[in-house]
Protein backbone atom coordinates (compact mmCIF):
# COMPACT_ATOMS: atom_id res chain seq x y z
CA UNK A 1 0.00 0.00 0.00
CA UNK A 2 1.39 3.12 -0.59
CA UNK A 3 2.59 5.44 2.06
CA UNK A 4 3.47 9.27 2.44
CA UNK A 5 6.94 8.59 0.91
CA UNK A 6 8.95 11.39 -0.72
CA UNK A 7 10.29 11.73 -4.45
CA UNK A 8 13.91 10.73 -5.16
CA UNK A 9 16.30 12.99 -6.59
CA UNK A 10 17.84 10.66 -8.99
CA UNK A 11 17.89 12.70 -12.85
CA UNK A 12 21.22 13.55 -14.19
CA UNK A 13 21.34 16.32 -17.11
CA UNK A 14 21.70 13.43 -19.36
CA UNK A 15 18.49 11.89 -17.80
CA UNK A 16 16.84 15.60 -18.06
CA UNK A 17 18.02 16.65 -21.24
CA UNK A 18 16.68 13.18 -23.34
CA UNK A 19 13.69 13.70 -21.26
CA UNK A 20 13.39 17.05 -23.01
CA UNK A 21 14.21 16.00 -26.51
CA UNK A 22 12.45 12.81 -26.02
CA UNK A 23 9.25 14.58 -25.73
CA UNK A 24 9.52 16.83 -28.38
CA UNK A 25 10.97 14.47 -30.16
CA UNK A 26 7.84 12.10 -31.08
CA UNK A 27 5.09 11.33 -33.32
CA UNK A 28 5.11 15.29 -34.34
CA UNK A 29 8.08 14.91 -36.67
CA UNK A 30 6.77 11.75 -38.64
CA UNK A 31 3.33 13.46 -39.53
CA UNK A 32 3.70 17.02 -39.78
CA UNK A 33 5.81 17.41 -42.70
CA UNK A 34 3.45 16.48 -45.86
CA UNK A 35 0.80 18.77 -43.21
CA UNK A 36 3.07 21.50 -43.22
CA UNK A 37 3.64 21.82 -46.84
CA UNK A 38 0.27 21.04 -48.16
CA UNK A 39 -0.90 24.29 -46.06
CA UNK A 40 1.96 26.39 -46.30
CA UNK A 41 3.67 25.20 -49.01
CA UNK A 42 7.44 25.88 -48.86
CA UNK A 43 6.70 28.86 -46.69
CA UNK A 44 6.65 25.67 -43.40
CA UNK A 45 10.24 26.60 -43.15
CA UNK A 46 8.96 29.80 -41.75
CA UNK A 47 6.32 28.41 -39.81
CA UNK A 48 8.80 26.01 -38.18
CA UNK A 49 11.02 28.57 -37.44
CA UNK A 50 8.32 30.60 -35.66
CA UNK A 51 7.30 27.72 -33.51
CA UNK A 52 10.96 26.88 -32.71
CA UNK A 53 11.14 30.97 -31.82
CA UNK A 54 7.62 30.42 -29.69
CA UNK A 55 8.81 27.79 -27.82
CA UNK A 56 11.96 29.28 -26.84
CA UNK A 57 10.59 31.94 -25.24
CA UNK A 58 8.57 30.18 -23.24
CA UNK A 59 11.37 27.70 -22.18
CA UNK A 60 13.26 30.91 -21.20
CA UNK A 61 10.13 31.70 -18.75
CA UNK A 62 10.10 28.04 -17.40
CA UNK A 63 13.65 28.46 -16.97
CA UNK A 64 13.15 30.68 -13.98
CA UNK A 65 10.29 28.97 -12.59
CA UNK A 66 12.03 25.87 -12.74
CA UNK A 67 15.38 26.81 -11.15
CA UNK A 68 13.85 28.76 -8.55
CA UNK A 69 10.68 26.35 -7.53
CA UNK A 70 11.74 23.04 -8.48
CA UNK A 71 8.21 21.39 -7.54
CA UNK A 72 6.75 18.03 -8.57
CA UNK A 73 3.81 19.18 -11.40
CA UNK A 74 5.24 22.90 -11.53
CA UNK A 75 3.27 23.68 -14.71
CA UNK A 76 0.24 23.78 -12.42
CA UNK A 77 1.55 24.47 -9.02
CA UNK A 78 3.31 27.96 -10.46
CA UNK A 79 0.14 29.64 -10.77
CA UNK A 80 -1.34 28.27 -8.19
CA UNK A 81 1.52 30.46 -6.14
CA UNK A 82 1.61 33.23 -8.06
CA UNK A 83 -2.75 33.70 -8.23
CA UNK A 84 -4.41 31.09 -6.08
CA UNK A 85 -5.69 27.89 -6.07
CA UNK A 86 -8.64 28.62 -8.52
CA UNK A 87 -5.82 29.64 -11.10
CA UNK A 88 -4.31 26.39 -10.32
CA UNK A 89 -7.26 23.85 -10.58
CA UNK A 90 -7.88 25.53 -13.99
CA UNK A 91 -4.44 25.40 -15.23
CA UNK A 92 -3.84 21.87 -14.21
CA UNK A 93 -7.40 20.51 -15.70
CA UNK A 94 -6.06 21.94 -19.27
CA UNK A 95 -2.87 20.38 -18.95
CA UNK A 96 -4.41 16.90 -17.31
CA UNK A 97 -6.08 17.23 -20.70
CA UNK A 98 -3.08 18.01 -22.66
CA UNK A 99 -0.64 15.08 -20.74
CA UNK A 100 -3.06 12.56 -20.74
CA UNK A 101 -4.43 12.45 -24.26
CA UNK A 102 -0.47 13.33 -25.65
CA UNK A 103 -0.22 9.44 -24.71
CA UNK A 104 -2.87 8.40 -26.31
CA UNK A 105 -1.99 10.27 -29.27
CA UNK A 106 1.89 8.88 -29.56
CA UNK A 107 0.30 5.17 -29.54
CA UNK A 108 -1.81 6.14 -32.39
CA UNK A 109 0.91 6.99 -34.08
CA UNK A 110 2.64 3.83 -33.42
CA UNK A 111 -0.23 1.92 -34.90
CA UNK A 112 -0.93 4.23 -37.80
CA UNK A 113 2.96 3.40 -38.73
CA UNK A 114 3.11 -0.01 -38.11
CA UNK A 115 -0.12 -0.70 -39.96
CA UNK A 116 2.07 -0.19 -43.16
CA UNK A 117 3.54 -3.53 -42.36
CA UNK A 118 0.04 -5.22 -40.95
CA UNK A 119 -2.34 -3.55 -42.39
CA UNK A 120 -4.82 -5.14 -40.49
CA UNK A 121 -4.46 -2.98 -37.60
CA UNK A 122 -5.94 0.62 -39.33
CA UNK A 123 -9.39 -0.18 -41.06
CA UNK A 124 -10.10 -0.46 -44.39
CA UNK A 125 -9.24 2.89 -46.45
CA UNK A 126 -9.14 5.16 -42.98
CA UNK A 127 -5.99 5.70 -40.44
CA UNK A 128 -8.62 4.83 -37.64
CA UNK A 129 -7.47 1.47 -36.12
CA UNK A 130 -9.89 -2.15 -36.04
CA UNK A 131 -9.90 -3.66 -32.93
CA UNK A 132 -6.87 -5.27 -33.12
CA UNK A 133 -5.43 -2.03 -33.86
CA UNK A 134 -6.73 -0.95 -30.56
CA UNK A 135 -5.54 -3.61 -29.01
CA UNK A 136 -1.96 -2.81 -29.98
CA UNK A 137 -2.03 0.36 -28.70
CA UNK A 138 -3.56 -0.91 -25.51
CA UNK A 139 -0.26 -3.03 -25.09
CA UNK A 140 1.90 -0.26 -25.31
CA UNK A 141 -0.05 1.90 -22.90
CA UNK A 142 0.24 -0.98 -20.71
CA UNK A 143 3.90 -1.16 -21.21
CA UNK A 144 4.29 2.45 -20.36
CA UNK A 145 2.61 1.98 -17.51
CA UNK A 146 5.10 -0.55 -16.31
CA UNK A 147 8.25 1.64 -17.27
CA UNK A 148 6.93 4.03 -14.78
CA UNK A 149 5.23 2.14 -11.73
CA UNK A 150 8.56 0.77 -10.14
CA UNK A 151 10.88 3.80 -10.10
CA UNK A 152 11.70 6.71 -12.16
CA UNK A 153 15.41 5.91 -12.78
CA UNK A 154 14.22 2.63 -14.49
CA UNK A 155 12.08 4.99 -16.37
CA UNK A 156 14.71 7.01 -17.09
CA UNK A 157 17.16 4.22 -18.73
CA UNK A 158 14.58 3.45 -20.75
CA UNK A 159 14.01 6.39 -22.37
CA UNK A 160 17.63 7.11 -22.75
CA UNK A 161 18.24 4.04 -24.98
CA UNK A 162 15.20 5.08 -26.85
CA UNK A 163 16.56 8.48 -27.53
CA UNK A 164 19.64 7.21 -29.09
CA UNK A 165 17.98 5.11 -31.74
CA UNK A 166 14.83 7.71 -32.25
CA UNK A 167 17.48 10.66 -33.40
CA UNK A 168 19.98 8.67 -35.64
CA UNK A 169 17.03 7.76 -38.15
CA UNK A 170 15.69 11.32 -38.66
CA UNK A 171 18.96 12.41 -38.96
CA UNK A 172 19.87 9.40 -41.49
CA UNK A 173 16.36 11.28 -43.38
CA UNK A 174 18.16 14.33 -43.23
CA UNK A 175 21.29 13.27 -45.03
CA UNK A 176 19.78 10.78 -47.85
CA UNK A 177 16.60 13.27 -48.63
CA UNK A 178 19.16 16.33 -49.32
CA UNK A 179 20.95 13.87 -51.23
CA UNK A 180 18.11 13.96 -54.07
CA UNK A 181 17.36 17.78 -53.20
CA UNK A 182 15.58 19.83 -56.25
CA UNK A 183 15.74 23.60 -55.18
CA UNK A 184 12.89 24.18 -58.38
CA UNK A 185 10.47 23.03 -55.57
CA UNK A 186 10.84 26.10 -53.11
CA UNK A 187 9.67 28.13 -55.96
CA UNK A 188 7.76 26.36 -58.97
CA UNK A 189 4.30 26.93 -57.23
CA UNK A 190 5.45 29.77 -55.09
CA UNK A 191 7.19 30.10 -52.14
CA UNK A 192 4.32 30.67 -50.21
CA UNK A 193 1.05 29.97 -52.43
CA UNK A 194 -1.38 30.64 -49.35
CA UNK A 195 0.47 33.87 -48.07
CA UNK A 196 1.06 34.33 -44.43
CA UNK A 197 -2.57 32.86 -43.49
CA UNK A 198 -1.13 29.69 -44.31
CA UNK A 199 2.19 30.10 -42.24
CA UNK A 200 0.29 30.57 -39.55
CA UNK A 201 -2.26 28.16 -39.95
CA UNK A 202 0.10 26.09 -40.10
CA UNK A 203 1.89 26.62 -37.11
CA UNK A 204 -1.40 24.85 -35.14
CA UNK A 205 -2.86 22.51 -37.63
CA UNK A 206 0.15 21.52 -39.24
CA UNK A 207 1.19 20.15 -36.13
CA UNK A 208 4.11 22.10 -35.69
CA UNK A 209 3.04 23.57 -31.92
CA UNK A 210 1.92 19.90 -31.30
CA UNK A 211 5.67 18.54 -32.67
CA UNK A 212 8.24 21.02 -30.05
CA UNK A 213 5.92 21.42 -27.48
CA UNK A 214 7.87 19.03 -24.85
CA UNK A 215 8.98 21.17 -22.43
CA UNK A 216 6.78 20.84 -19.61
CA UNK A 217 7.94 17.27 -18.72
CA UNK A 218 10.95 18.75 -17.77
CA UNK A 219 9.95 21.03 -15.52
CA UNK A 220 6.98 18.02 -13.85
CA UNK A 221 9.85 16.05 -12.95
CA UNK A 222 11.63 18.94 -10.91
CA UNK A 223 11.83 17.82 -7.41
CA UNK A 224 13.44 14.19 -8.80
CA UNK A 225 16.01 16.10 -10.30
CA UNK A 226 19.64 16.16 -9.09
CA UNK A 227 21.13 19.78 -8.84
CA UNK A 228 18.00 21.41 -10.27
CA UNK A 229 19.04 24.96 -10.40
CA UNK A 230 21.91 24.29 -12.96
CA UNK A 231 20.23 20.89 -14.53
CA UNK A 232 16.78 22.18 -15.40
CA UNK A 233 17.69 25.71 -17.05
CA UNK A 234 20.50 23.99 -19.33
CA UNK A 235 18.17 20.98 -20.35
CA UNK A 236 15.23 23.25 -21.45
CA UNK A 237 16.93 25.27 -23.74
CA UNK A 238 19.43 22.72 -25.21
CA UNK A 239 15.81 20.66 -25.99
CA UNK A 240 14.38 23.53 -28.18
CA UNK A 241 17.69 24.67 -29.55
CA UNK A 242 18.19 20.79 -31.18
CA UNK A 243 14.98 20.00 -31.95
CA UNK A 244 14.22 23.28 -33.61
CA UNK A 245 17.55 22.74 -36.04
CA UNK A 246 16.05 19.14 -36.98
CA UNK A 247 12.97 19.98 -37.44
CA UNK A 248 13.95 22.97 -39.70
CA UNK A 249 16.40 20.69 -41.92
CA UNK A 250 13.62 17.72 -41.89
CA UNK A 251 10.96 20.20 -43.55
CA UNK A 252 13.60 21.48 -45.92
CA UNK A 253 14.70 17.93 -47.28
CA UNK A 254 11.04 16.88 -47.11
CA UNK A 255 9.98 19.94 -49.76
CA UNK A 256 13.03 19.55 -52.01
CA UNK A 257 12.63 15.79 -52.29
CA UNK A 258 9.23 15.53 -53.67
CA UNK A 259 9.15 14.22 -57.07
CA UNK A 260 8.74 17.06 -59.56
CA UNK A 261 5.81 15.17 -61.17
CA UNK A 262 4.07 15.16 -57.70
CA UNK A 263 3.53 18.89 -57.66
CA UNK A 264 2.02 19.13 -60.86
CA UNK A 265 -0.77 20.32 -58.92
CA UNK A 266 0.86 22.15 -56.34
CA UNK A 267 1.27 21.62 -52.76
CA UNK A 268 -2.74 21.32 -51.66
CA UNK A 269 -3.49 17.45 -50.81
CA UNK A 270 0.22 17.12 -50.38
CA UNK A 271 -0.65 15.16 -46.87
CA UNK A 272 -2.89 12.66 -48.68
CA UNK A 273 -0.34 11.67 -51.33
CA UNK A 274 2.15 10.83 -48.75
CA UNK A 275 0.15 10.35 -45.32
CA UNK A 276 3.11 8.98 -43.80
CA UNK A 277 5.51 10.90 -44.95
CA UNK A 278 9.06 10.08 -45.14
CA UNK A 279 8.21 6.23 -45.31
CA UNK A 280 6.19 7.34 -48.68
CA UNK A 281 8.71 9.31 -49.96
CA UNK A 282 11.64 7.26 -49.19
CA UNK A 283 9.55 4.69 -51.35
CA UNK A 284 8.95 7.11 -54.07
CA UNK A 285 12.68 7.44 -54.30
CA UNK A 286 13.30 4.20 -54.26
CA UNK A 287 15.02 3.62 -50.93
CA UNK A 288 12.80 0.70 -49.77
CA UNK A 289 15.35 0.54 -46.66
CA UNK A 290 15.05 3.69 -45.45
CA UNK A 291 10.81 2.76 -45.50
CA UNK A 292 12.08 -0.01 -43.69
CA UNK A 293 14.20 2.23 -40.87
CA UNK A 294 11.40 4.90 -40.95
CA UNK A 295 8.79 2.59 -40.40
CA UNK A 296 10.57 0.87 -37.29
CA UNK A 297 11.81 4.45 -36.07
CA UNK A 298 8.06 5.46 -36.12
CA UNK A 299 7.13 2.74 -33.53
CA UNK A 300 10.09 3.26 -31.30
CA UNK A 301 10.29 7.27 -31.35
CA UNK A 302 6.42 7.71 -30.04
CA UNK A 303 6.39 4.97 -27.91
CA UNK A 304 9.74 6.95 -26.59
CA UNK A 305 7.39 10.26 -25.95
CA UNK A 306 4.44 8.73 -24.83
CA UNK A 307 6.87 6.78 -21.98
CA UNK A 308 7.81 10.04 -21.16
CA UNK A 309 4.33 12.10 -20.98
CA UNK A 310 3.15 8.67 -18.88
CA UNK A 311 5.87 9.91 -16.44
CA UNK A 312 5.37 13.22 -16.80
CA UNK A 313 1.22 13.07 -16.38
CA UNK A 314 1.49 11.69 -12.37
CA UNK A 315 3.20 14.69 -11.44
CA UNK A 316 0.83 16.81 -13.02
CA UNK A 317 -2.24 15.08 -11.29
CA UNK A 318 -0.34 15.55 -8.11
CA UNK A 319 0.67 19.22 -7.91
CA UNK A 320 -3.33 19.09 -9.58
CA UNK A 321 -4.56 17.41 -6.44
CA UNK A 322 -2.11 19.36 -4.01
CA UNK A 323 -3.18 22.68 -5.32
CA UNK A 324 -7.67 21.65 -5.37
CA UNK A 325 -7.30 20.19 -1.84
CA UNK A 326 -9.68 17.04 -3.45
CA UNK A 327 -8.62 13.78 -3.94
CA UNK A 328 -5.46 13.70 -1.21
CA UNK A 329 -4.81 9.75 -2.11
CA UNK A 330 -3.63 11.62 -5.30
CA UNK A 331 -0.81 13.12 -3.60
CA UNK A 332 0.52 9.45 -2.06
CA UNK A 333 3.90 8.78 -3.05
CA UNK A 334 5.03 5.31 -2.20
CA UNK A 335 8.05 5.31 0.02
CA UNK A 336 9.81 2.81 -1.57
CA UNK A 337 9.73 3.86 -5.42
CA UNK A 338 9.15 7.55 -4.49
CA UNK A 339 6.58 7.24 -7.96
CA UNK A 340 2.80 8.95 -7.52
CA UNK A 341 1.29 5.55 -7.95
CA UNK A 342 -2.21 6.23 -7.35
CA UNK A 343 -1.81 9.41 -9.54
CA UNK A 344 -0.02 6.53 -12.13
CA UNK A 345 -3.20 5.03 -12.18
CA UNK A 346 -5.09 7.36 -13.03
CA UNK A 347 -2.87 8.73 -16.08
CA UNK A 348 -3.24 5.20 -17.79
CA UNK A 349 -6.60 5.26 -17.32
CA UNK A 350 -7.51 8.90 -18.86
CA UNK A 351 -4.82 7.84 -21.44
CA UNK A 352 -7.14 4.56 -22.30
CA UNK A 353 -10.13 6.80 -22.49
CA UNK A 354 -8.75 9.10 -24.76
CA UNK A 355 -8.45 6.55 -27.68
CA UNK A 356 -11.73 5.67 -27.76
CA UNK A 357 -13.90 5.25 -30.04
CA UNK A 358 -10.84 4.66 -31.82
CA UNK A 359 -9.75 7.81 -32.98
CA UNK A 360 -6.77 8.72 -35.68
CA UNK A 361 -3.58 10.95 -34.92
CA UNK A 362 -4.71 13.71 -36.91
CA UNK A 363 -8.51 13.74 -35.53
CA UNK A 364 -6.55 14.73 -31.70
CA UNK A 365 -4.13 16.61 -32.95
CA UNK A 366 -5.82 20.33 -33.07
CA UNK A 367 -7.13 20.30 -29.09
CA UNK A 368 -4.27 18.80 -27.53
CA UNK A 369 -1.95 21.57 -29.70
CA UNK A 370 -4.16 24.59 -28.21
CA UNK A 371 -4.31 23.04 -24.83
CA UNK A 372 -0.76 22.62 -24.56
CA UNK A 373 -0.27 26.27 -25.70
CA UNK A 374 -2.68 27.12 -23.01
CA UNK A 375 -1.23 25.85 -20.31
CA UNK A 376 2.81 27.39 -21.23
CA UNK A 377 0.73 30.32 -22.19
CA UNK A 378 0.27 31.11 -17.84
CA UNK A 379 3.95 31.01 -17.11
CA UNK A 380 4.92 34.69 -18.61
CA UNK A 381 2.14 35.95 -16.19
CA UNK A 382 3.20 34.46 -13.13
CA UNK A 383 6.83 35.06 -13.37
CA UNK A 384 6.17 38.59 -13.80
CA UNK A 385 3.22 38.52 -11.05
CA UNK A 386 6.08 36.70 -8.87
CA UNK A 387 8.35 39.45 -9.94
CA UNK A 388 6.28 41.83 -8.08
CA UNK A 389 4.98 39.63 -4.70
CA UNK A 390 8.57 37.49 -3.95
CA UNK A 391 10.92 39.89 -4.94
CA UNK A 392 13.59 38.35 -2.70
CA UNK A 393 13.00 34.70 -3.70
CA UNK A 394 16.09 32.94 -5.29
CA UNK A 395 16.50 33.15 -8.80
CA UNK A 396 19.37 31.28 -10.06
CA UNK A 397 17.92 31.65 -13.47
CA UNK A 398 16.80 35.03 -14.09
CA UNK A 399 15.21 36.08 -17.45
CA UNK A 400 16.46 39.55 -18.51
CA UNK A 401 14.38 41.69 -19.92
CA UNK A 402 11.01 40.51 -18.56
CA UNK A 403 9.15 43.30 -19.62
CA UNK A 404 9.62 42.46 -23.86
CA UNK A 405 10.06 38.81 -23.17
CA UNK A 406 6.88 38.32 -20.56
CA UNK A 407 3.89 39.86 -23.01
CA UNK A 408 5.76 39.01 -26.43
CA UNK A 409 5.75 35.15 -25.58
CA UNK A 410 2.11 35.59 -24.20
CA UNK A 411 1.32 36.99 -27.02
CA UNK A 412 2.62 34.42 -29.44
CA UNK A 413 1.04 31.95 -27.44
CA UNK A 414 -2.27 33.62 -27.33
CA UNK A 415 -1.93 33.63 -31.45
CA UNK A 416 -0.92 29.88 -31.84
CA UNK A 417 -4.01 29.27 -30.06
CA UNK A 418 -6.49 31.19 -32.05
CA UNK A 419 -4.93 29.94 -35.23
CA UNK A 420 -5.95 26.66 -34.04
CA UNK A 421 -9.78 27.36 -35.53
CA UNK A 422 -13.10 28.20 -33.93
CA UNK A 423 -13.76 24.73 -34.41
CA UNK A 424 -10.89 24.13 -31.62
CA UNK A 425 -11.10 27.23 -29.88
CA UNK A 426 -15.00 27.02 -28.66
CA UNK A 427 -14.38 23.38 -27.40
CA UNK A 428 -11.32 24.05 -25.31
CA UNK A 429 -12.13 27.59 -24.11
CA UNK A 430 -15.58 27.30 -23.69
CA UNK A 431 -15.35 23.86 -21.79
CA UNK A 432 -12.42 25.78 -19.21
CA UNK A 433 -15.30 28.72 -18.91
CA UNK A 434 -18.04 26.34 -18.04
CA UNK A 435 -15.91 24.89 -15.61
CA UNK A 436 -14.64 27.77 -14.13
CA UNK A 437 -18.14 28.96 -13.64
CA UNK A 438 -19.27 26.10 -12.26
CA UNK A 439 -16.80 25.66 -9.42
CA UNK A 440 -16.74 29.37 -8.43
CA UNK A 441 -20.83 28.65 -7.78
CA UNK A 442 -20.15 25.67 -5.97
CA UNK A 443 -17.42 27.38 -3.51
CA UNK A 444 -20.21 30.24 -3.08
CA UNK A 445 -22.64 28.03 -1.51
CA UNK A 446 -20.10 27.12 1.13
CA UNK A 447 -19.96 30.00 3.36
CA UNK A 448 -16.52 29.46 4.81
CA UNK A 449 -14.98 29.34 1.68
CA UNK A 450 -17.21 32.55 0.37
CA UNK A 451 -14.80 35.04 1.12
CA UNK A 452 -11.94 32.59 -0.08
CA UNK A 453 -13.18 32.00 -3.43
CA UNK A 454 -14.28 36.10 -3.99
CA UNK A 455 -10.24 36.77 -3.77
CA UNK A 456 -9.54 34.00 -5.94
CA UNK A 457 -11.76 35.19 -8.89
CA UNK A 458 -10.29 38.51 -8.63
CA UNK A 459 -7.16 36.96 -9.60
CA UNK A 460 -8.18 34.56 -11.94
CA UNK A 461 -10.96 36.70 -13.85
CA UNK A 462 -7.91 38.15 -16.48
CA UNK A 463 -7.89 34.32 -18.20
CA UNK A 464 -11.75 33.85 -18.26
CA UNK A 465 -11.69 37.35 -19.74
CA UNK A 466 -8.81 36.44 -22.28
CA UNK A 467 -10.67 32.83 -23.15
CA UNK A 468 -14.05 34.54 -23.81
CA UNK A 469 -12.18 37.98 -26.01
CA UNK A 470 -10.31 35.31 -27.99
CA UNK A 471 -13.13 32.90 -28.75
CA UNK A 472 -15.32 36.16 -29.48
CA UNK A 473 -12.86 37.27 -32.79
CA UNK A 474 -12.17 33.76 -33.40
CA UNK A 475 -15.95 33.46 -34.14
CA UNK A 476 -15.57 36.69 -35.81
CA UNK A 477 -12.32 36.19 -37.61
CA UNK A 478 -10.80 34.23 -41.20
CA UNK A 479 -9.54 30.68 -38.86
CA UNK A 480 -12.77 28.89 -39.14
CA UNK A 481 -14.96 32.15 -38.38
CA UNK A 482 -17.27 33.70 -40.12
CA UNK A 483 -15.21 35.91 -41.56
CA UNK A 484 -16.58 39.53 -40.62
CA UNK A 485 -12.73 40.40 -39.15
CA UNK A 486 -10.59 40.52 -42.13
CA UNK A 487 -6.96 38.83 -41.62
CA UNK A 488 -4.51 39.86 -40.94
CA UNK A 489 -6.95 42.16 -38.68
CA UNK A 490 -8.23 39.49 -36.45
CA UNK A 491 -4.37 38.22 -35.99
CA UNK A 492 -3.88 42.03 -34.74
CA UNK A 493 -6.73 41.97 -32.54
CA UNK A 494 -5.88 39.02 -30.72
CA UNK A 495 -2.13 40.44 -30.10
CA UNK A 496 -3.46 43.46 -28.94
CA UNK A 497 -6.32 41.51 -26.54
CA UNK A 498 -3.21 39.47 -25.43
CA UNK A 499 -1.12 42.27 -24.66
CA UNK A 500 -3.54 44.03 -21.95
CA UNK A 501 -4.23 41.25 -20.63
CA UNK A 502 -0.75 40.05 -19.69
CA UNK A 503 -0.34 43.05 -17.77
CA UNK A 504 -4.18 42.79 -16.23
CA UNK A 505 -2.72 39.14 -15.04
CA UNK A 506 0.62 40.16 -13.71
CA UNK A 507 -0.87 42.46 -11.33
CA UNK A 508 -3.56 40.39 -9.94
CA UNK A 509 -1.09 38.17 -8.35
CA UNK A 510 -1.57 37.35 -4.77
CA UNK A 511 0.26 39.76 -2.25
CA UNK A 512 3.30 38.69 -0.62
CA UNK A 513 1.58 37.81 2.59
CA UNK A 514 -0.65 35.53 0.75
CA UNK A 515 2.14 33.45 -0.88
CA UNK A 516 2.54 30.22 0.10
CA UNK A 517 5.62 28.75 -1.66
CA UNK A 518 5.87 25.29 0.35
CA UNK A 519 8.36 22.38 -0.74
CA UNK A 520 6.86 18.83 -1.62
CA UNK A 521 6.05 16.13 1.09
CA UNK A 522 9.54 14.88 2.13
CA UNK A 523 12.01 17.42 0.70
Amino acid sequence: MASAGKFHKRLSLTDLTFIGLGSIFGSGWLFAASHVSSIAGPAGILSWIIGGIAVFLLGLVYCELGAALPRAGGVVRYPEYSHGTLLGWLTGFITLIAFSSLIAIEVEACRQYAAAWFPSLSQPGSSHPTLLGWLLQFGLLVLFFLLNYFSVKTFARANNIISVFKFLVPLLVIVLLLAHFNPDNLTSQGFAPSGMAGVEAAISAGGIIFAYLGLTPIVSVASEVRNPQRTIPIALILSVALSTVIYVLLQVSFLGAVPGDVLANGWAGMDKVFSLPYRDIALALGMGWLATLVVADAVVSPSGTGNIYMNATPRVVYGWARSSGFLSILTRVDAKSGIPRPALWLSFALSVFWTLPFPSWETLIGVVSAALVLSYAIAPVTVAALRRSAPDLERPFRVKGLAVLGPLSFVIAALIVYWSTWTTVSWLLGLQVVIYVGYVVSQLFNPQRRARVVRQVRSSAWLIAFFLLVMGVSWLGTFGGIGVIAHPWDTACVAVIAFFIYHWGARSGLSSAELKLEQDDGE
